[in-house]
């Protein structure tokens, strides 16, 4: 514990506005034995019990799904993240997303299964719950006994979640409740034993939280609909649930009348992050599959993994994919640790875990678009290397990128969490938990100032990235400062201006992430066994620069004209030049070839 007082753990949002030095980040390479064995643990599970039998889930075979989580169940994996008084193995935020991580890339119907059971089916209880709720269902569910699924969607509330019609009225005598109304798309419908359902109380301006339980024999007013047929995650259960008179007792409520609104929005942050671990190993099993056909398949007497086509592609897959990691389990320990600081300091495990968590929504956020965005851009090249076979359903790249495609909608769709990134930023900044003013002031004097044009010593591994990273934290602070000045409070609803600003701030997470784990691994295994690493590290800032510089001229375009205008963009263009451009062909051709050569994702 005493090493974690000492270290300086950023808050959330903070990575925007204060230096982080590589010794502070975690990155896979940190995994403990124990971490590892884990890893094995689980990736030996998913070749065994789902990769062997991807025909099955993708014939739509529901009851299999629930067969494998099951014996997911019986392994001890459902039941990672859940303390051990109530049957579970507590093994800390970063070991339970690594489960996650490695669980989830055989298909995304067991990957959708697994996330709604043990986030949010199981989570809202073990965070939210009494004691008594816990006792009585958290060991059922860690085990696999029963399984949970979690009743929040309507057909009329979608991303406003808080406008559900479902109603719950107290019974005359004060014992129950009845529930009333419909909910859709809801994941493991069709195998749970348990729902969280969110319904209504009279007038109330919030919605409240119920734990409800499901016996087909004694269904109690509730009644199924029919499995909805989807464009990917075949097998993954999920039905309408219509609630009629349903009875609950008054003590199955989840905290407070009001508070459902608040259980969603946190347990959507855990689900926004473990949704990035979920798509990670998918990411490194479809570039895998990816190489391994480039390097067996030849057209003109060669294999199409030696043509500079294919090996741009390859390249751009693993540079996504790394930076993919860094940033998930950078974030990953944050949390971590910030839960750890607030046991330490006298909080209950579901405080601190609440709090945790919380404190990097900001994080979360990004990572769901980012990754998300990644792993279907990824399936989609996947695709492109196979050329026809890749269409076909007799390889595997439809279907990865079919199940691909739901990740930038469940757990808040990207373009919501986009908006939220940044509102949730400004409102740190407002309550002066990060401090965006004195930064961004900072930048504008600047910008009014004559630039130096000396240039520096860059002959330091990554001084002259880490240079440009603070450069575009100037390029957000510079367009997130002007545009809070001009639409102050009403900056929420120019939404193309938000989207435009989270891409700035995303690109920012993500290729700080990629450069900060690749030069701690520099320090400690020399820069020559790193070489690759830092070719993708240093392509992905690259591409990350260029979405920064158009997504910042866009927003200036936008709010800004004349002088200001004028003043911005040049202010823009110096952000956003390096001193030395790095040879962007060699440094993917360098990707390429280790890719090639080890005929896997080999980081």
């Amino acid at each position: 514990m005493e090493k974690l007082e000492n270290k300086d753990i950023l808050r959330g949002g903070q990575f925007l506005v204060k230096e982080t030095k590589c010794e502070d980040v975690f990155t896979p390479e940190d995994f403990s034995e124990e971490q590892k064995m884990m890893k094995e643990a689980v990736m030996e599970f998913n070749e065994r019990e789902i990769i062997a039998h991807k025909a099955r889930f993708e014939a739509k075979d529901f009851a299999f799904t629930e067969e494998v989580m099951r014996k997911a169940g019986e392994l001890g994996f459902l039941g990672v993240a859940v303390p051990e008084a109530y049957g579970g193995l507590d093994m800390g935020f970063v070991s339970t997303l690594l489960v996650c991580d490695y669980i989830s890339s055989g298909t995304g119907s067991f990957s959708t299964a697994f996330g709604a059971h043990t986030g949010i089916g199981t989570m809202p209880i073990t965070l939210y719950g009494t004691e008594e709720q816990k006792q009585k269902y958290v060991p059922k569910l860690a085990t696999g006994e029963w399984f949970g699924a979690y009743c929040l969607t309507e057909p009329g509330a979608g991303s406003d979640a808080n406008s559900g019609k479902t109603t719950a009225t107290l019974s005359e005598d004060g014992k129950s409740y009845k529930i009333n109304g419909q909910k859709m798309w809801i994941s493991n419908a069709g195998f749970c034993r348990l729902m969280i359902v969110f319904a209504r109380i009279e007038n109330d301006k919030n919605i409240t939280g119920f734990i409800v339980e499901y016996d087909k024999d004694n269904p109690n007013g509730i009644t199924l609909g029919e499995e909805e047929h989807k464009l990917g995650i075949r097998a993954s259960s999920t039905r309408q649930v219509f609630f009629n008179d349903t009875v609950v007792p008054v003590e199955n409520m989840l905290a407070g009348r009001g508070e459902g609104f608040k259980i969603a929005m946190n347990a959507l942050n855990v689900g926004r992050i473990k949704l990035a671990g979920a798509c990670l190993d998918s990411q490194r099993r479809i570039l895998t599959t990816a190489v391994q056909y480039a390097n067996e398949r030849k057209q003109f007497n060669t294999p199409i993994a030696d043509f500079g086509a294919i090996k741009y592609k390859l390249a751009e897959m693993a540079a996504s994919a790394y930076a993919g990691e860094s940033a998930t389990y950078r974030a990953a320990k944050n949390i971590e640790d910030r839960i750890a600081l607030r046991v330490a300091a006298g909080n209950s495990h579901q405080e601190a875990e609440l709090k945790g968590v919380e404190e990097y929504a900001i994080e979360c956020s990004i990572l769901k678009v980012a990754v998300s965005e990644d792993v279907q851009n990824c399936a989609d090249e996947g695709i492109q290397i196979f050329g026809g076979m890749g269409f076909s359903e007799g390889a595997p790249m439809e279907a990865a990128w079919r199940d691909a495609r739901i990740a930038r909608i469940y757990e808040g769709t990207n373009e919501i969490n986009r908006m939220l990134s940044v509102g949730m930023l400004v409102k740190k900044a407002m309550k002066g938990h990060v401090d965006l003013l004195g930064p961004a002031t900072k930048v504008q004097e600047e910008l009014m100032g004559i630039p130096s044009f000396e240039t520096p010593d860059y002959s330091e591994l990554f001084s002259e990235e880490k240079e440009m990273i603070a450069k575009l934290k100037k390029v957000f602070l510079m367009v997130a400062g002007a545009a809070v000045q001009k639409f102050g409070p009403d900056l929420e609803e120019h939404q193309q201006l938000l989207i435009a600003a989270s891409d700035i701030l995303i690109e920012i997470y993500m290729a700080e992430s990629a450069i900060l784990r690749t030069e701690k691994n520099a320090k400690r295994f020399g820069e020559d066994a790193q070489a690759v690493q830092i070719a993708m590290a240093k392509l992905y800032l690259y591409n990350a620069v260029s979405i920064v510089e158009k997504n910042g001229k866009e927003s200036i375009i936008s709010f800004a004209e004349g002088d200001e205008q004028r003043m911005l963009l040049m202010g823009l263009k110096r952000f956003v030049k390096y001193t030395n451009y790095p040879d962007i062909v060699d440094l993917r051709i360098a990707i390429a070839e280790k890719v090639k050569a080890e005929n896997k994702y080999c980081f």
